[in-house]
């Protein structure tokens, strides 16, 4: 990942208390699992930001290598990589997902 796509992400990351890497946009998941993970966020009422992978290659490449993590969706909470779709579905399910959530004090 070069310097100049690494400072973009952490920049949406500091900006955004939750960012979705994701495979389409929130009104237009464009996979199985990037749509249950909107859904699973969108149950909690939780706003997020959306970012469609599709949209830049490099972002594609560079996000797998950012976060070590293969596969999208990615969910990040406050910066902290949380995991793609079976673990935020896990959490959810255990109901820690919702604590994860909380606005920080």
């Amino acid at each position: 990942m070069d310097q100049a796509l690494r400072e973009q992400v952490e920049s949406t990351l500091s900006a955004n208390e939750v960012v979705l890497f994701m495979k389409g946009s929130r009104m237009f998941p464009q996979c199985g699992f990037s749509a249950k993970v909107v859904e699973i966020l969108k149950s909690l009422q939780v706003p997020f930001k959306d970012v469609n992978i599709f949209a830049d290659p490099a972002l594609r490449d560079g996000m797998k290598e950012f976060s070590e993590w293969p596969t999208f969706p990615q969910l990040y909470v406050r910066g902290q990589f949380i995991g793609g779709c079976d673990i935020v579905s896990d959490l959810y399910e255990k109901g820690e997902l919702e604590q994860l959530l909380r606005p920080s004090a």
